[in-house]
């Protein structure tokens, strides 16, 4: 009775242990090599599959969980691999299609608790770790570190083998497994209001090779992540499918056969096309034909390269002629010459804190200063940059975060939303008015506010995230529109406890970002917008603090430190001198 007594609490409290993590954890449908299929049975219960390696033989309880947490990241015949590692070779596993990703750097320990086991071929064993975040069901990593606990039970079987006897619902992979099985994916989708893409970081399982890009487009079926719900919008019809499985033809293209999108009109068809196209860019270089029922989705065109797509980018990217503008000694300068820019704002007649440059070029936002209070101004670049009113009169607070604009999406191609933060606490956006004047809107961010005051906010130059410093953490949001408001929704904090003293922030790309930050060994990283990872630039030249920074696709980084500026086109390069530098300048980039 002792001894069933004993296995019955272990095993409560495995459950109730396990039971925690999933409820944290979730659900999510990870795409696999192929479904589910029953694993063959060789001699002691053992699968015998050819294609994943055997455990070796007379290993210990805590190296049989540590290589069953390495083999889970193989998606091969039904995680073929780890089940190897478990009691009857796991014919009774069925684990949520979900992923914990945990540190590389993890321990499988005895429990130490209660007391000794009584049946000598049984033991629990935890693995203790850093969990990294999970893979979602839409295959969105949700980055969340916290401490890992898994307690295993294993026994010794009949040929003396250590075997897993309960493994997890949920699995848990290491970080560099999980990179070396998975392939990151952006798939694309559209803005709300404008014909420009955006990218959803997925990922899927990379082997086998011929079936990647099969398995990327039946993810861009399943439409955007959860985080993005809201914040784009879909051309792919509900009901869109394919007619079969994507593959290479024996002239070299790659068939995707589409059904289910025939009736769209033919603007909506080039739309898709640039969607499966641009989606199957980083796993394919051959060329895409597009079928929609058998014949060429769009008329005229059967196969497509990404370079034969228009450009879906073009409101999302300041144009080679803009070279970026710097607030020095209270005035606007250009980063092309150093000059001060025509105008007021570029004559010194506002005391401007900060500022921003529409991505088009031609509206300008100043934050100035006046009798301690900051103020918001907006008008056109090189003329007259007239104070916001608001019901109290001129829109101010004690603190105005710098501006940043919203692509356009008027007739005429001006810019006409601008954001801003007043006192940490109310998210506005300003809004050109029909007579040309602005309007204040608050924005809803309850749940970014949550976490605490905003020091820094900055918009995607597609307009579908917002990238947020709150309290010297990085975080991303969703910019989730509906006809009556505008919502921070989807919040995502990159890099937590890895990544401290963020001061400021911008969109190196439309995925990834770049931080300024006060960690004297990291003073400026590089951060994709899932948070998986950080890459920190070379540090050289640098005295810190670096006080700002500014970056935009296809330019270089810019950062002001405490002696001026100092450019840098990738993390490994030194940085070197701006060739306009000032003291105290503010670099930024239109955005």
């Amino acid at each position: 009775m002792r001894r069933t007594g004993r296995l019955r609490a272990v095993f409560v409290r495995v459950a109730a242990l396990c039971s925690g993590l999933v409820l944290v954890a979730g659900c999510a449908t990870v795409p696999e090599e192929s479904q589910p299929v029953a694993v063959p049975q060789g001699e002691l219960g053992q699968a015998s599959n050819p294609d994943v390696p055997q455990p070796a033989r007379d290993i210990d309880a805590l190296t049989v969980v540590r290589d069953f947490v390495h083999a889970s990241a193989q998606p091969l015949s039904n995680n073929g691999a780890a089940r190897l590692y478990l009691a009857d070779a796991g014919k009774d596993w069925h684990p949520g299609k979900v992923m914990n990703v945990i540190d590389d750097q993890f321990n499988t320990v005895y429990s130490s608790g209660g007391e000794p086991p009584q049946d000598p071929n049984q033991v629990v064993v935890f693995i203790h770790g850093t969990s990294l975040g999970m893979l979602g069901r839409d295959n969105a990593f949700i980055p969340a570190k916290r401490a890992y606990d898994m307690p295993l039970v294993v026994q010794k079987q009949t040929d003396g083998q250590w075997r897993i006897v309960n493994p997890p619902d949920t699995m848990v992979v290491a970080y560099s497994d999980f990179t070396a099985n998975y392939v990151r994916v952006p798939v694309y989708f559209f803005a709300q209001d404008s014909n420009t893409v955006v990218p959803d970081l997925r990922y899927v399982a990379g082997v086998p090779q011929s079936g990647l890009a099969d398995r990327v487009v039946r993810l861009l079926l399943s439409g955007p992540s959860d985080q993005l719900s809201g914040a784009v919008r879909n051309p792919l019809p509900e009901g869109a499918s394919t007619d079969g499985t994507v593959t290479a033809t024996g002239d070299g293209a790659l068939m995707v056969p589409l059904t289910g999108v025939g009736d769209q009109t033919q603007e909506v068809k080039r739309m898709i096309a640039a969607q499966v196209v641009l989606s199957l860019q980083t796993v394919t270089p051959n060329r895409v034909r597009l079928l929609s029922d058998g014949v060429p989705l769009v008329d005229g065109q059967a196969e497509w390269l990404p370079s034969e797509l228009p450009s879906y980018t073009g409101l999302a990217s300041p144009s080679a002629d803009q070279p970026g503008l710097m607030v020095a000694t209270s005035r606007i300068r250009s980063l092309g010459d150093g000059g001060p820019i025509q105008g007021s704002a570029g004559a010194g007649v506002y005391n401007a804190i900060s500022a921003a440059q529409s991505i088009d070029g031609r509206q300008l936002a100043i934050v100035d200063e006046e009798g301690g209070r900051q103020r918001l101004r907006v008008g056109g670049f090189g003329r007259e940059v007239p104070l916001v009113s608001s019901p109290g009169g001129p829109l101010s607070g004690g603190t105005l975060t710098r501006p940043t604009w919203r692509p356009s999406a008027t007739a005429d191609g001006t810019a006409g939303e601008v954001w801003t933060v007043v006192d940490g606490e109310t998210v506005l956006r300003v809004l050109r008015t029909p007579d040309g004047s602005w309007m204040p809107q608050v924005v809803n961010a309850e749940d970014v506010l949550a976490v605490g005051p905003i020091s820094v906010l900055r918009l995607s130059r597609d307009g579908a995230r917002a990238a947020i410093v709150i309290n010297g953490q990085l975080l991303v949001a969703a910019v989730v529109r509906t006809q009556d408001a505008v919502q921070l929704r989807g919040l995502r904090s990159l890099q937590t406890g890895a990544l401290t003293g963020v001061v400021d922030v911008d969109w190196l790309s439309q995925d990834s970002l770049v931080a300024a930050t006060t960690m004297p060994s990291q003073p400026v990283v590089k951060v994709p917008i899932d948070g998986l990872r950080m890459d920190a630039f070379n540090s050289s030249n640098l005295t810190p603090p670096v006080r700002s920074i500014t970056a935009a696709p296809g330019r270089s980084v810019v950062v002001a430190d405490s002696g001026g500026l100092w450019t840098a086109s990738d993390v490994g390069e030194v940085w070197r001198p701006h060739p306009h530098t000032l003291p105290k300048a503010s670099p930024f980039y239109p955005g």
